[in-house]
């Protein structure tokens, strides 16, 4: 089984803490979209005919595509791939977009239905208002409320970005925005803490004073806060960001994490094999250029044996599923997991990891610094 991401590298306004490619500017929005069709086309034999689980619609905002476009995109993935029955396709989608579109057609929802899409996710941040404007955000905290009122009407699979660590935002705000969110009985909640991105909007606004630094304690305070309060909802917190009630875990997010193969599709989007990482150009004219003369504008690097073993750390401490011992030491060595034990010690004896049923796996106190962790297990050299 494999995915599709699609890149949809056009947003409305840039917010302030996003260093993703995107632009504000829709001139180029037809001729990319052709370009996306073609990129199909010319790569459909690049999975060696595994079969399509899921297509994801990520962004910049894929929900400035009109329904024709979307569909137009999707009958290209069926004609090209071989894929499954009923395919998990989720859109990215932010809530002015949404009730925007829904302004021109109240059937907007049943029409993302009709052409197979089965999943939304919808950009929220946030519920207060001061913390859209801090992140420079398209939508207000009225339009947020009123778009999951209308979509939790038309869609049960439903997934909401939430942001903690915000400058500013209290943890009893952090607590009602949590509520707000568990309000509208949505079954998939993803969160994550504010990050400063070189280079972007936010780092400047830090820099000169205009906005406070992020506070990690305080973030990891909210990341703990957020556990607690899901956990007792009945979601899961199978990824260190996404929480799921059961069976409503993202098949797409999952199988990135599991170490599935994935085809990106669009500017600046990533692929996966499991051999090799390819990335296309991050600019929309010379990915244009290149796709019209039927080339592939990407670049490539073939993984190690020791780049396999740290993305497996890396990925597998983030979630439920751990690190398999035994896969380790099959597919890596008996020297990789010898030396992952003598490094997890450490972390062992400090409660923030623990063996169970041959797996390695975060403890409540961890996984918030499981990254830090991972990277600390790392293969460097092997002698």
């Amino acid at each position: 089984m494999a995915g599709i991401y699609i890149h949809i590298p056009f947003c409305k306004q840039a917010c302030h803490y996003c260093d993703f490619h995107f632009s504000t500017s829709l001139k180029k929005k037809e001729e990319l979209i052709q370009c996306l069709a073609n990129e199909l086309e010319l790569r459909k034999n690049e999975l060696q005919n595994q079969t399509i689980e899921t297509i994801y619609f990520g962004g910049g905002t894929p929900s400035l595509l009109t329904i024709d476009e979307l569909l137009f995109l999707i009958n290209t993935v069926y004609e090209n791939f071989k894929v499954v029955e009923n395919p998990e396709i989720t859109l990215e989608a932010n809530p002015d977009d949404l009730l925007a579109v829904r302004a021109q057609s109240r059937t907007i929802f049943e029409n993302y239905k009709d052409i197979g899409i089965n999943r939304l996710s919808i950009g929220i941040q946030s519920f207060f208002e001061r913390d859209l404007k801090l992140m420079n955000r398209a939508h207000n905290s009225k339009e947020a409320l009123e778009c999951l009122t209308l979509a939790t009407q038309h869609f049960d699979n439903i997934s909401i970005d939430l942001i903690y660590g915000i400058p500013g935002l209290s943890n009893d705000e952090w607590i009602e925005n949590i509520e707000t969110a568990l309000s509208f009985k949505v079954p998939h909640i993803s969160c994550y803490a504010l990050t400063v991105e070189p280079k972007t909007a936010l780092e400047t606004f830090i820099k000169k004073g205009i906005i406070d630094a992020v506070d990690d304690d305080l973030a990891q305070e909210q990341f703990n806060i957020l556990v607690d309060k899901l956990e007792a909802s009945g979601f899961v917190n199978y990824e260190l960001s996404n929480f799921g009630k059961p069976n409503y875990f993202s098949k797409n997010n999952s199988a990135y994490w599991q170490g599935k193969p994935y085809l990106g599709i669009g500017p600046s989007a990533h692929s996966y094999s499991g051999d090799q990482r390819r990335w296309n150009v991050s600019n929309n004219t010379k990915y244009i250029k290149a796709i019209q003369k039927n080339e592939l504008p990407s670049e490539s690097e073939t993984l190690s044996e020791t780049d396999k073993f740290n993305e497996y750390i890396m990925t597998g401490l983030r979630t439920i599923w751990g690190i398999s011992l035994e896969k380790v030491k099959d597919d890596f060595g008996e020297n990789y997991k010898k030396q992952l034990l003598q490094q997890s010690e450490i972390y062992i004896k400090e409660h923030l990891l623990y063996i169970e049923d041959d797996k390695l796996l975060t403890t409540k106190k961890g996984k918030f610094l499981s990254d830090g962790i991972a990277s600390n297990l790392f293969k460097i050299n092997l002698s």
